[in-house]
């Protein structure tokens, strides 16, 4: 992998994973083998560009535009893995595409080194676990999404439903309650996530920041979207909350960390021209 760094260094490595990623989304559903092969393609040269993109000798950049590019790296793995099990080809038409731009962000934002002098071991797991929550929550909203036009297009009637290549891809998805169930693993696996993301930061704060906890608006989001999706599963666990009620929880405890992770990142390092820890 050190030899190939200076190579996947070059800005055309990023322009070539996202290509793949794109062609990939546009290949017709039946060639299904070859939509495998240019996805995982797209996916280890996506690799490269992180690897040489994070990569500062021995500072590490965690920029917003790298984090958020590693956390669809994680979501297209979790997509090629999901549509192996089960017919959730219409995930890539959502999935890749926004894989594809997150690739090509760290080419105009690449983030600021973070020295790791003086920081606990703690600190490498905690952006680890705290990358895997949000990858996990992240494909949950894709997810999520492809049952909000599943829904929509149950309600259409056959004559106006349309034989776009997409709408087809949403009629061959599994049925609803199925859909559903899959959510819901993916929301709890999240939560689990994000719960060990959230004690890590308050129990060892001074350890991984160098500085005691205190509130500020990463955590404040952070701790809202935490309490959203705890009440999301406990209205379902004993409301049996679901549909809109559901969705709505749900997108409101994505947008709250979507805000936290990445919005907050972006305000320092872009707006401000600050790094963000």
């Amino acid at each position: 992998m050190d030899s190939l760094l200076p190579l996947a260094a070059s800005p055309v490595v990023p322009i070539v994973a996202a290509l793949l990623y794109l062609i990939a989304t546009f290949l017709p559903a039946r060639l299904g083998t070859p939509i495998s092969t240019v996805v995982v393609a797209g996916w280890l040269v996506h690799a490269l560009a992180l690897a040489a993109g994070i990569d500062a000798h021995g500072a590490p950049r965690v920029g917003f535009a790298l984090m958020l590019s590693v956390t669809l790296w994680v979501s297209v793995a979790a997509y090629w893995l999901e549509n192996r099990n089960f017919a959730l080809d219409s995930l890539r038409v959502l999935v890749l595409p926004c894989a594809a731009a997150a690739t090509l962000l760290p080419v105009a934002f690449p983030g600021e080194p973070t020295f790791l002098e003086g920081r606990s071991a703690l600190f490498s797991w905690h952006v680890a676990i705290a990358i895997l929550a949000y990858s996990t929550l992240t494909i949950a909203a894709f997810h999520a999404l492809l049952m909000a036009l599943q829904e929509s297009r149950l309600h259409t009637s056959s004559g106006s439903a349309g034989s776009s290549w997409f709408g087809s891809a949403i009629d061959r998805l599994p049925a609803l309650l199925t859909m559903e169930k899959l959510l819901f693993r993916l929301i709890a696996f999240g939560f689990i996530l994000l719960t060990l993301t959230v004690l890590s930061g308050l129990l060892f704060s001074e350890q991984l920041f160098g500085k005691a906890f205190k509130f500020e608006h990463k955590t404040v989001f952070t701790l809202l979207s935490w309490a959203l999706f705890a009440a999301l599963l406990a209205g379902r666990r004993w409301r049996g909350w679901r549909g809109k009620t559901a969705l709505r929880f749900f997108l409101g405890g994505f947008i709250a960390l979507l805000l936290g992770y990445v919005g907050s990142r972006f305000v320092f390092e872009v707006i401000l021209g600050r790094p963000f820890v």
